[in-house]
Parts: C-alpha cells; structure tokens; sequence
C-alpha cells in the first residue's frame, strides 16, 4: 500500500489519520543511534530486535550505528487485533551465549510494559553484563509495571497506531510514517 503522508488511510476496516511522519522518525532514529554510540563507544553490544514490529526501526538505527555491534533476534507476541491479551510469549534465536554481553533491546513500542518486563526477565537469566531497551514510541499513561526504556523516540497516549512495523492484524506495517486510529 502506498499512500502519500499527512492523509488518512484505511488498514483493514479501520481509519487512520497521520501521527508521526517519516522524516521526523528517520531524525529521531539519527539521534538515538548517537546517544547508543556514546554509551556503548567501549564495549561492543549485541542488538535485539523484537520481532516482528522493531523490524523497521532496527534496520534503520542499524544504519546509522557507526560503532562495531551484533545483531541477534528475539520474538515476543502479546497483542491480538488491537489490544494486549497480556500474556507474553517468548522466543529466541541467539546463535552465541548472552553471558556477559551488552545487550540493547530494541522494541517499536512500549504500551502496558509487560512485554520488556518479561524479556528483560528472560535475557537476565543469561547472565548479560547489562540489558537496556531503545523502544521507538512509549505509552507511559498505559504502564502496569514499571520499566525503564533508555532510549525512546517519541512519547505517545492512548491512541492505537499503525505504521512504521507497528500493525493491526499484521497489516500496515510497510507504511511510512505512524497513524492512529480515528475513532468513529
């Protein structure tokens, strides 16, 4: 789907308007990437992607990380349609040991905190030498436990978004920019 930014857009039987345009993430992308750099100019850490809604914002923070990293992968569902079931289910795909690594999760979005509580539960059992979380949009106002997302893009409310990775029932993803929800 292609659709020009600043419109609405339709993604299944729902209604979007522009939130966030592409220009200004790619920016916030930018300087995320050199916050990540100076904490980590040291050490080499390893990025975890959350698949499958980071997967845009990993690449495009990868692209600009001048800095030696690794790139490994992780899965982690908790959503049906457009609201958290809140029971998260893990999966991983390491091919080397986490003990004693730098690990920075990287997420798409940040809602109920659930999901990096029990990702961050579940790479603490591997013993890393620290786990941070790059997370492209937080909902503080949605928290249910505490968590601590050091790098952030944009800080949202309530309002369900697509674009950018995020999706609703697995479209929308491949949208430039992130729009939310209309609601009717």
């Amino acid at each position: 789907m292609t659709v020009k930014e600043n419109t609405s857009i339709q993604v299944k039987d729902r209604h979007f308007k522009a939130l966030i345009p592409y220009e200004a993430i790619l920016k916030r992308v930018s300087e995320i990437a050199k916050a990540i750099e100076k904490d980590y100019a040291d050490v080499t850490p390893v990025f975890l992607p959350v698949l499958n809604g980071s997967f845009m914002f990993a690449a495009d923070l990868m692209k600009v990380i001048q800095f030696p990293s690794e790139i490994e992968f992780i899965n982690a569902k908790s959503y049906s349609g457009t609201s958290t079931t809140g029971v998260v289910k893990v999966e991983t795909f390491f091919k080397k040991p986490m003990n004693g690594r730098h690990i920075v999760i990287i997420e798409d979005i940040v809602d109920t905190g659930l999901t990096i509580q029990k990702l961050v539960k579940t790479l603490e059992a591997e013993e890393p030498a620290s786990i941070e979380v790059a997370a492209l949009l937080i909902k503080p106002a949605s928290f249910q436990v505490p968590v601590n997302v050091k790098y952030h893009g944009f800080e949202i409310g309530n309002e369900f978004v697509v674009g950018y990775g995020l999706d609703y029932d697995g479209m929308g993803r491949n949208i430039l920019g992130i729009y939310q929800e209309v609601n009717s």
